[in-house]
């Protein structure tokens, strides 16, 4: 059973690819003439990438290293790190994808409870630096940008957006969510009997699942701030692919060209994430670089630039971790 969902999930990965490869904004040889383009700085791209994904693993990693001994190396955990990365992107609403084939892989080495608890709290993580990153940006925006009345009223909205994701994250790190999730989902029509059963089933591993998750916040504070200022400072990071690309158009190397990379960034995965639901989020991304340059007075060639350099290291990195779903992992189950 384990092994037909890990190939459904690698077929929806595939097909997801595919899609991706016939919607790009321009014509095949407009995309290789943006990649001759790109340059060494396309080198440079695809090496932070793989240092992102390593500070992921280190998160991960320093979760699981909390909650029990460790059965699998570190690049095991790299292997399924980029895997789940590439399912994320590629299934709608990505969690759905990557934090599954995490759980199943992890499952034989630590058990499911240990196995769902971390994954679960990686994702937390995640998510938790993305609304720290969009509280970046805004400040970054009051400070240093024009604040036109329709600035002002967009950034009071993420910021109150922002300040409800934060205030839900911090609940769920204190008390856990996995018991209120089951709980919320039973007041969606049609799941009220399957909460009931699941939650009445598996009542004792669920509230084990939550006592983990609240204990890496109130026992293991090292920890929980150490996986913090490693995702942020990844989050941060990030931002140089499109610090990049704007010293390609000429810009100059400058704290100031930072914080445009900056600003580019966090309104464009704010944007994208709202349309979660779209594999890849075709279109909300570009949407969201086309606006983000436009407001900072960059012309819509550079957005379109960005974006399509984006797309390709994202189907490139896709395609590497939908492979290492195929290769199999040398430890042994527990």
């Amino acid at each position: 059973m384990r092994q037909k969902i890990k190939n459904i999930l690698f077929f929806i990965g595939l097909a997801s690819v595919v899609v991706m490869l016939f919607t790009f904004d321009v014509s095949w040889g407009e995309l290789w003439e943006d990649l001759c383009h790109a340059g060494y700085w396309l080198v440079a791209i695809l090496l932070l990438w793989l240092v992102l994904y390593t500070m992921n693993t280190l998160t991960w990693w320093l979760i699981l290293h909390e909650s029990g001994p460790m059965p699998l190396r570190f690049v095991t955990l790299l292997k399924i790190t980029v895997s789940a990365f590439a399912l994320n992107s590629a299934t709608p609403i990505g969690l759905l994808g990557g934090e599954p084939y995490k759980i199943m892989e992890l499952t034989p080495l630590v058990g499911a409870q240990r196995a769902t608890s971390s994954a679960l709290l990686f994702a937390m993580m995640h998510i938790f630096t993305h609304f720290c990153y969009w509280v970046t940006a805004i400040v970054l925006w009051v400070l240093l940008k024009p604040l036109p009345v329709g600035m002002i009223v967009l950034l009071a909205a993420c910021a109150v957006f922002c300040a409800a994701g934060i205030y839900l994250f911090l609940r769920g790190y204190k008390y856990g969510l996995v018991v209120r999730g089951v709980r919320w989902l039973g007041h969606i029509p049609g799941l009220k009997d399957w909460a009931q059963r699941f939650t009445a089933d598996h009542e004792e591993a669920l509230h084990n699942i939550d006592s983990q998750i609240a204990a890496l916040h109130s026992q293991n504070r090292r920890s929980f701030y150490t996986s913090l200022v490693l995702e942020y400072t990844g989050r941060m990071m990030q931002s140089l692919e499109i610090m990049f690309m704007l010293l390609l158009f000429g810009a100059p190397l400058s704290w100031m060209t930072f914080v445009d990379s900056v600003l580019i960034l966090a309104f464009t995965s704010l944007f994208a994430n709202l349309l979660g639901f779209i594999p890849m989020q075709l279109g909300g991304r570009e949407g969201g670089f086309a606006m983000s340059t436009a407001q900072l007075g960059l012309t819509g060639g550079t957005g379109l630039f960005i974006s399509i350099i984006c797309r390709a290291r994202e189907l490139f990195f896709t395609c590497i971790g939908l492979g290492l779903m195929r290769v199999k992992s040398t430890e042994k189950g527990k």
